[in-house]
């Protein structure tokens, strides 16, 4: 059975196509100047509309749309960039704790400029959207690769460090910089560690005690894990730290750099090789094949210039919070909310 609606202009900012459609049930949109028109195989309790026709084109890719300002104005808004056919929707909700987001299926797959005024109209509307010619598979083994500073947790260690080691603003200031792509990564860290010498080792428990997890990490890995995904953290910050974190959310495995401390000081130093841009992007690499996981598979998340290198080495290279520079260069992006929203992007 086939039932017919149309959400009038009027209306639409008021209402959330998520709370009016079912998650599991499959739906047509088609764009009109005053309204959306909605086809549905269960009764829905929206304004009715006569029969139109439909043509189902096959499916090539999707737009996910999520974020708490998604309304059927919005939905509107983006089917306007649509306008030659009915597409296919559903309601994705990957898991309990996320409000479900509206998936387009697409007939084609979109240019650069058309991807490009999609983000920009969904920034305009405070929205999420993603595009997703392919997805990793959720059921399948895959890889995670996150960076830690201001993506697993929301701070940047350094910083927090300097500012209980008296030289904050000066510590805070390059590592803006660095994180702009303004400064090469590992100079930058050489001359940030070098601003902590003679700080007391104590410093650094006081900010691993205070160290705020990003809302959503915790649910986040243990979903993936219990889908037999590898969650790795690759970080520019400090082991000390990233083992913490290690040993709290049972991680495969943890990347960082080893703080110099003697004689409970820190001397200023980093012990060994420098994790920075590269090393990350390695260890996407290194860990899919270590752990024989396909290329398709692997996701990496970040908010920093030094996580594009990695960002590109994934499958799915994800700018969370992230600065322009780095939305630009990344495969998708979440602006804003939850860690978990990750899974929205994942079959």
């Amino acid at each position: 059975m086939s039932f017919f609606y149309q959400i009038p202009a009027q209306q639409q900012a008021a209402a959330s196509p998520v709370k009016q459609l079912s998650v599991n049930q499959h739906y047509m949109l088609k764009w009109q100047p005053q309204a959306l028109l909605l086809h549905s195989k269960q009764s829905l309790a929206l304004p009715e509309a006569a029969e139109f026709t439909l043509k189902l084109p096959a499916q090539v890719a999707v737009l996910r749309l999520f974020g708490d300002a998604l309304s059927w104005a919005a939905l509107h808004k983006v089917m306007q960039c649509f306008t030659e056919t009915a597409l296919a929707c559903r309601l994705y909700q990957p898991h309990p704790e996320l409000s479900a987001a509206v998936e387009l299926a697409l007939p084609t797959e979109l240019t650069a400029t058309q991807l490009q005024q999609l983000n920009e109209l969904a920034a305009g509307l405070d929205i999420e959207l993603v595009y997703l010619p392919t997805a990793p598979v959720l059921a399948k083994p895959g890889l995670l690769v996150m960076d830690m500073d201001s993506t697993a947790i929301q701070i940047e260690c350094i910083d927090e460090i300097a500012n209980l080691a008296g030289v904050g603003e000066q510590v805070a200031a390059v590592t803006a910089r660095a994180m702009n792509g303004e400064l090469d990564f590992a100079q930058s860290l050489v001359a940030r560690v070098a601003a902590l010498q003679g700080a007391d080792e104590g410093i650094l428990q006081q900010v691993l005690a205070g160290v705020p997890l990003m809302p959503g990490l915790t649910e986040l890995v243990n979903h993936l894990k219990a889908h037999q995904w590898q969650v790795v953290i690759a970080s520019g910050g400090f082991t000390y730290f990233t083992d913490a974190l290690k040993l709290q959310l049972g991680l495969t495995a943890t990347f960082a750099n080893v703080l110099d401390i003697a004689n409970g000081k820190l001397t200023g130093k980093v012990l060994g090789d420098i994790v920075d841009a590269n090393t990350k992007a390695r260890v996407v690499n290194e860990l899919a094949a270590e752990y024989n996981i396909a290329a398709s598979q692997t996701v990496a998340i970040g908010d920093g210039a030094n996580d594009i290198p990695m960002l590109k080495a994934a499958a799915l290279g994800v700018a969370f919070h992230a600065k322009p520079k780095v939305q630009a260069q990344a495969k998708a992006a979440i602006r804003q909310g939850s860690l978990l929203q990750l899974l929205y992007l994942l079959d």
